[in-house]
């Protein structure tokens, strides 16, 4: 069974997301993070973003929420408001 890793965050910009998503094509994921998917949902009218984390295995879940739980937030624009763990029920894709 899979695990999410699911957070909210408010007073993201576009410009921030594509910084990201650039950091992300060049130097892939923290090292030891051991995710399968990253998947960003961004309202950019509001500033409210999703973030969700999948990982195979509980164990990799708990390693990946530490690792990004250590991540700097200094300088970064937004702020997290939530952080929840789901085990996925269905998962489909095209």
């Amino acid at each position: 069974m899979a695990f999410a890793r699911v957070a909210t965050f408010d007073g993201v910009t576009s410009e921030h997301l594509d910084g990201l998503r650039q950091r992300i094509e060049e130097e892939g994921q923290p090292e030891g993070m051991n995710a399968t998917e990253l998947l960003f949902l961004h309202d950019p009218d509001s500033g409210k973003t999703i973030s969700i984390v999948l990982f195979d295995t509980a164990e990799d879940h708990e390693r990946g929420s530490a690792i990004l739980d250590a991540v700097s937030r200094d300088g970064a624009p937004g702020q997290r408001t939530s952080v929840d763990r789901y085990e996925v029920a269905i998962r489909m894709t095209a």
